[in-house]
């Protein structure tokens, strides 16, 4: 309980925890920036009509979705440098991982999205001598972010706590520190703290995608 009693070892924690989330925050954000785009590609790729893309697409999927969000971060820290010949940063690595892992999560929400829109709304637009570029952006893509946003807010929120793994490879981030400071002083109580503060980022992606909602309500249907 020395963290209760001592303001020192307190503030000496919270410190090493604001550390972590150097590594924390922007391998949330790198992921989110990249892996979202990357799902809407995919999502194409596996609609596609050419069943050979399609087919390698799915598989990606397949193998992405269907095995651990931590294995995939060691095959590509341990064995892609080896393909590679040359060493990656650990950081970069983990990014690599996440984005990979959330646009095949994502790709799927996105093609349900897709698909969801009635196909007649596509054939109004190609009536108004839209073309297909015209008719995905300013059609399909406005209503889709609106029927994919709970569940994206779902697996966003799942991103923010699966951050923790990047200590399998030695990422020095929130979770690492907590870890480290619990092992030193034989007290659970910076794991704790450490939990409240993934509740509190998850709290403000929660707010954010009330907000985001709101702004997408006139989308209805």
């Amino acid at each position: 309980m020395k963290y209760l009693t001592d303001s020192q070892a307190f503030f000496g924690l919270m410190n090493q925890l604001w550390m972590g989330l150097s590594v924390t925050l922007p391998l949330f954000f790198y992921t989110l920036i990249f892996s979202l785009p990357l799902g809407v590609a995919v999502a194409l790729l596996r609609m596609s009509r050419f069943r050979p893309v399609a087919f390698v697409t799915r598989i990606y999927i397949l193998v992405l979705r269907g095995t651990p969000l931590i294995l995939q971060i060691f095959a590509i820290y341990f064995l892609l440098p080896k393909l590679l010949g040359h060493s990656m940063d650990r950081m970069f690595s983990a990014s690599l991982a996440f984005v990979l892992n959330y646009a095949a999560y994502f790709a799927e929400i996105f093609r349900g999205g897709l698909e969801s829109v009635p196909r007649g709304q596509r054939e109004a637009g190609k009536m108004l001598g839209m073309s297909r570029t015209q008719v995905f952006f300013r059609i399909l893509l406005p209503q889709m972010a609106k029927r994919c946003l709970l569940p994206v807010s779902n697996e966003v929120v799942t991103l923010v706590k699966d951050t923790a793994l990047v200590t399998a490879i030695a990422l020095c981030d929130m979770y690492y520190y907590a870890k480290r400071a619990t092992s030193a002083s034989g007290s659970l109580l910076p794991l704790f703290i450490a939990g409240a503060l993934y509740l509190l980022m998850n709290t403000l992606v929660e707010v954010a995608f009330n907000r985001l909602n709101r702004r997408l309500d006139y989308y209805r249907g």
